[in-house]
């Protein structure tokens, strides 16, 4: 396992649609484990595969809860409810921080590392962070979402970056 570049925005990867994944290997294995510990080292709740230069619909999310690690391998929304407004920051636009809002419930349906469909339904904010990290393999950045934006003081410590 290695810990990656964060690729910073203007990085044109950051802003492409992603390929899906079609081989179920240890290299896909590889990589997840390489993104679990480049996110944990950077602090982060999420990250998706173009943030490390990867052109793969691939993402984890982790905000340290019961769920744990979540593994989106050409993960897709199925539902999305309710609305929500909070901080979001992104490795990939280090000490920029804006309000977004986001559906306040999501239910995905994804594959793991082994190839394996599976559904998963998230609120709140494991939810924001879910649609983050899914809008990165569509190339949307969340500043272009942002509707204010925030200094760090104002976050007072508030959600992690993902």
């Amino acid at each position: 396992m290695a810990i990656r570049k964060i690729v910073t925005y203007p990085a044109e990867i950051l802003e492409t649609k992603c390929e899906t994944v079609t081989v179920f290997d240890k290299k896909l294995a590889r990589i997840l484990d390489d993104m679990y510990d480049t996110m944990i080292e950077h602090d982060g709740v999420g990250l998706a595969a173009p943030q490390i230069g990867l052109n793969k619909r691939i993402a984890i999310v982790d905000i340290d809860d019961e769920m744990g690690t979540i593994e989106l391998i050409n993960p897709k929304i199925v539902e999305a409810t309710g609305s929500q407004l909070g901080p979001e920051g992104c490795l990939s636009f280090p000490g920029v921080y804006g309000e977004v809002t986001r559906a306040n419930y999501v239910k995905v349906q994804a594959q793991d590392r082994k190839g394996r469909t599976y559904l998963i339904e998230a609120e709140e904010f494991l939810a924001r962070a879910i649609q983050h990290e899914l809008d990165h393999l569509d190339g949307v950045l969340f500043t272009t979402k942002v509707t204010r934006y925030l200094t760090e003081s104002e976050l007072e410590g508030g959600e992690a970056e993902s």
